[in-house]
Protein backbone atom coordinates (compact mmCIF):
# COMPACT_ATOMS: atom_id res chain seq x y z
CA UNK A 1 0.00 0.00 0.00
CA UNK A 2 1.00 3.61 -0.89
CA UNK A 3 1.53 6.62 1.47
CA UNK A 4 -0.34 8.28 -1.17
CA UNK A 5 -3.49 5.74 -0.46
CA UNK A 6 -3.15 6.19 3.38
CA UNK A 7 -2.94 10.18 3.14
CA UNK A 8 -6.16 10.40 0.78
CA UNK A 9 -8.27 7.91 2.81
CA UNK A 10 -7.29 9.83 6.05
CA UNK A 11 -7.67 13.34 4.48
CA UNK A 12 -11.05 12.27 3.10
CA UNK A 13 -12.23 10.83 6.53
CA UNK A 14 -11.39 14.21 8.18
CA UNK A 15 -13.21 15.97 5.81
CA UNK A 16 -16.28 13.57 6.10
CA UNK A 17 -17.61 15.46 9.56
CA UNK A 18 -17.12 18.77 8.99
CA UNK A 19 -18.72 18.50 5.71
CA UNK A 20 -21.83 16.94 7.17
CA UNK A 21 -21.38 19.77 9.57
CA UNK A 22 -21.58 22.39 6.79
CA UNK A 23 -24.39 20.72 5.37
CA UNK A 24 -26.11 20.83 8.17
CA UNK A 25 -25.75 24.48 9.00
CA UNK A 26 -26.54 25.51 5.63
CA UNK A 27 -29.67 23.52 5.73
CA UNK A 28 -30.64 25.19 8.89
CA UNK A 29 -29.86 28.84 7.15
CA UNK A 30 -31.32 28.08 4.07
CA UNK A 31 -34.31 26.84 6.02
CA UNK A 32 -34.49 29.55 8.68
CA UNK A 33 -34.45 32.00 5.32
CA UNK A 34 -36.79 30.87 3.06
CA UNK A 35 -39.72 29.07 5.29
CA UNK A 36 -40.69 32.32 6.95
CA UNK A 37 -40.12 33.68 3.17
CA UNK A 38 -42.42 30.65 2.30
CA UNK A 39 -45.63 31.22 4.69
CA UNK A 40 -45.24 34.80 3.66
CA UNK A 41 -46.38 34.23 0.53
CA UNK A 42 -48.71 31.76 1.22
CA UNK A 43 -50.19 33.75 3.85
CA UNK A 44 -50.66 36.67 1.69
CA UNK A 45 -52.10 35.09 -1.46
CA UNK A 46 -54.87 33.23 1.41
CA UNK A 47 -55.69 36.78 2.85
CA UNK A 48 -56.07 38.56 -1.20
CA UNK A 49 -57.11 36.04 -3.81
CA UNK A 50 -56.72 31.84 -2.88
CA UNK A 51 -58.43 31.76 0.25
CA UNK A 52 -57.65 28.65 2.18
CA UNK A 53 -58.81 25.32 3.86
CA UNK A 54 -60.22 24.77 7.11
CA UNK A 55 -60.82 21.33 9.00
CA UNK A 56 -62.69 21.39 12.00
CA UNK A 57 -64.30 19.07 14.01
CA UNK A 58 -66.94 20.58 16.48
CA UNK A 59 -70.75 21.15 17.10
CA UNK A 60 -72.60 22.85 14.80
CA UNK A 61 -76.71 23.79 15.71
CA UNK A 62 -78.70 26.04 13.58
CA UNK A 63 -80.99 29.09 13.76
CA UNK A 64 -82.89 29.47 10.32
CA UNK A 65 -86.60 29.59 9.60
CA UNK A 66 -87.58 26.55 8.20
CA UNK A 67 -84.58 24.83 9.12
CA UNK A 68 -84.88 21.03 9.87
CA UNK A 69 -81.30 19.75 10.17
CA UNK A 70 -80.68 19.30 14.35
CA UNK A 71 -77.59 20.23 15.75
CA UNK A 72 -74.70 17.68 16.09
CA UNK A 73 -70.99 16.71 15.58
CA UNK A 74 -69.50 17.15 12.92
CA UNK A 75 -66.51 17.20 10.82
CA UNK A 76 -65.75 19.61 7.82
CA UNK A 77 -63.48 20.23 5.36
CA UNK A 78 -64.33 23.22 3.34
CA UNK A 79 -62.42 26.17 1.15
CA UNK A 80 -63.11 29.76 3.27
CA UNK A 81 -62.94 32.98 1.27
CA UNK A 82 -60.11 35.60 1.43
CA UNK A 83 -61.78 37.66 3.44
CA UNK A 84 -62.55 35.41 6.29
CA UNK A 85 -58.40 33.99 5.67
CA UNK A 86 -57.38 37.76 5.85
CA UNK A 87 -59.15 38.17 9.15
CA UNK A 88 -58.47 35.11 11.04
CA UNK A 89 -54.66 35.69 9.73
CA UNK A 90 -54.78 38.95 11.10
CA UNK A 91 -56.35 37.63 14.31
CA UNK A 92 -53.52 35.29 14.85
CA UNK A 93 -50.90 37.72 14.20
CA UNK A 94 -52.82 40.48 16.53
CA UNK A 95 -52.28 36.78 19.42
CA UNK A 96 -55.91 35.52 19.80
CA UNK A 97 -56.53 32.47 21.23
CA UNK A 98 -58.27 29.88 19.47
CA UNK A 99 -61.81 30.79 20.93
CA UNK A 100 -61.12 33.86 20.23
CA UNK A 101 -61.14 32.53 16.50
CA UNK A 102 -64.27 30.40 16.75
CA UNK A 103 -66.56 33.18 15.64
CA UNK A 104 -65.23 34.02 12.26
CA UNK A 105 -64.62 30.41 11.22
CA UNK A 106 -67.50 29.56 12.30
CA UNK A 107 -68.76 32.66 9.99
CA UNK A 108 -66.42 31.54 7.34
CA UNK A 109 -68.02 27.73 7.35
CA UNK A 110 -71.53 28.57 7.28
CA UNK A 111 -71.01 30.69 4.09
CA UNK A 112 -68.87 27.90 2.25
CA UNK A 113 -70.43 25.07 3.78
CA UNK A 114 -73.80 25.48 4.62
CA UNK A 115 -75.60 28.20 2.47
CA UNK A 116 -72.64 26.91 -0.30
CA UNK A 117 -71.20 30.72 -0.81
CA UNK A 118 -74.53 32.20 0.39
CA UNK A 119 -76.54 30.51 -2.63
CA UNK A 120 -78.60 28.67 -0.49
CA UNK A 121 -80.41 28.86 3.17
CA UNK A 122 -80.30 32.73 3.30
CA UNK A 123 -80.13 34.15 7.26
CA UNK A 124 -78.87 30.78 8.34
CA UNK A 125 -76.76 31.05 11.48
CA UNK A 126 -74.47 28.23 12.93
CA UNK A 127 -73.99 27.63 16.31
CA UNK A 128 -70.16 26.47 16.88
CA UNK A 129 -69.41 24.99 20.08
CA UNK A 130 -67.36 22.44 21.70
CA UNK A 131 -64.84 22.63 19.30
CA UNK A 132 -62.79 19.33 19.49
CA UNK A 133 -59.80 20.64 16.17
CA UNK A 134 -59.46 23.39 14.23
CA UNK A 135 -56.92 22.94 11.34
CA UNK A 136 -56.03 25.55 8.48
CA UNK A 137 -54.27 24.69 5.38
CA UNK A 138 -52.85 27.08 2.54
Amino acid sequence: MSHAGLWSGHRAGQLSAPQKKLQAALAEATESEWQPQVRAQAREQAATSGGMMVTVVAYFGFTASGSSDDGRIRHITTPISPTYAAQILQLQEDGATEEELHPVVAEAITESYFTDWGTICDGLVAHFTHVQSIDFEF
